[in-house]
């Protein structure tokens, strides 16, 4: 399919529009910390509590995630600001700017900017969800049974470990469950492919995609452990654990978008 894009130089086109290597994603993750310097020091600034975002800013991520997936499906075109890492900095943008607006409001209305900020991230949704006319169910149950399963196991050893009795961590754990339940069923039973790195070189080496479900659930767990123990400074320590949420929920949904309106 014909693109936008064609005004990129060649290289820039080949190192980061063209899929994803080893350098451009360590690229995109230093990008991924300078943007989460800039809120860090902005929410700080509005004294704004980041884990207090994380079910406000869903809708955008909702907004994000099915962007890419229209994208994947050839219904939208593929343009600089549509794919990665355009499109980070699109919903970046609209959603940084959704904040203003609604802290604008609070200061003003005494009206709490969470709803505020999740109102208007659902009418900025509206846009893309307008090109869906339809779903396949059998993918989507599929995933929300193996989600569901692996949230009453977590919820359940919740009164043996305290640590999954903070709601935010669970949440967090959740969402990437969401996102290993979504990658297993679209690479185990409809032929779809990893196109991250680090994740392709787990499924090739452990030749069985299933194994995402308990690696994702141990590394998650112990990035949370060691944020809760080693970083004091709260906003931080919220910032970072908000970053986790975001990493989790954005690739899930959009797998479960792309298997949603896909052909298989």
């Amino acid at each position: 399919m014909p693109t936008s894009d064609t005004f990129l130089p060649d290289y820039i086109q080949s190192l980061f529009f063209s899929g994803y290597t080893i350098f451009n994603t360590l690229v995109y993750g230093i990008i991924l910390v300078l943007i989460l310097f800039i809120i860090w020091k902005l929410l700080d600034k509005l004294d704004l509590d980041p884990v207090s975002l994380i079910y406000p800013i869903i809708p955008f991520i909702i907004l994000g995630s099915s962007t890419r997936a229209l994208v994947d499906n050839y219904i939208l075109p593929k343009t600089v600001f549509l794919i990665t890492p355009g499109i980070y900095f699109l919903v970046g943008f609209i959603c940084i700017f959704s904040l203003l607006i609604s802290y604008y409001i609070y200061k003003k209305k005494n009206f709490n900017y969470k709803y505020t900020l999740f109102l208007l991230g659902l009418i900025f949704t509206i846009i893309p969800l307008s090109y869906i006319n339809h779903f396949n169910l059998k993918p989507l149950i599929y995933i929300l049974i193996i989600w569901i399963v692996l949230n009453l196991i977590i919820y359940l050893s919740r009164r043996f470990w305290s640590f999954y009795r903070d709601n935010v961590n669970f949440t967090i754990i959740s969402a990437h469950l969401f996102d290993a339940s979504s990658t297993f069923v679209a690479l185990n039973f409809f032929g779809y492919y990893e196109q991250h790195v680090l994740p392709n070189f787990i499924y090739t080496y452990f030749n069985n995609p299933i194994n995402i479900i308990p690696l994702k659930f141990i590394i998650i767990s112990l990035a949370l452990y060691l944020i809760d123990k080693y970083v004091d400074d709260e906003k931080l320590n919220s910032l970072l654990k908000l970053s986790v949420f975001i990493l989790g929920l954005a690739p899930c949904l959009r797998n479960f978008i792309t298997l949603g309106i896909g052909i298989i």
